[in-house]
């Protein structure tokens, strides 16, 4: 294999970005795999990498890695969003619910805002009737 250099890297960046565009998610991962493999510390790749696991609906995958994301960027809204989803999806709503609730304090987003239940309605989740 030849030697990476970094415009090869930026170039399976951007054709990653692509891919996932074109929803293949698959031959997005194998391109940051190896982007990944030379550069572990890129929270951007492994960012978009933890998105083509959730998009592949592999959920345990994109958790870990969402999760190495928080690790360095504890205040990344996104990150906590896309978690609570990945969560939510893999049916421990209770998990998420804290993730969704980071990600709308951190950003008041709409769509964070609503996921996290700050709509107005249950905004602390006390909507039952007493």
């Amino acid at each position: 294999m030849p030697e990476r250099t970094p415009e090869t890297n930026v170039i399976d960046y951007r054709a990653a970005e692509q891919l996932l565009a074109a929803n293949d998610p698959r031959g997005a991962v194998k391109l940051l795999d190896a982007l990944i493999a030379v550069h572990p510390e890129s929270t951007s790749a492994r960012l978009m990498r933890a998105r083509a696991f959730f998009m592949a609906a592999q959920l345990r995958a994109a958790e870990l890695e969402f999760q190495i994301v928080l690790e360095r960027e504890p205040a990344n809204a996104f990150a906590h969003f896309a978690l609570a989803r990945t969560l939510q999806r893999a049916n421990r709503a209770d998990e998420a619910k804290r993730h969704f609730r980071l990600a709308a304090a951190l950003d008041p987003k709409p769509e964070y805002v609503e996921a996290a239940g700050f709509d107005g309605e249950g905004a602390a989740g006390f909507d039952e009737e007493s």
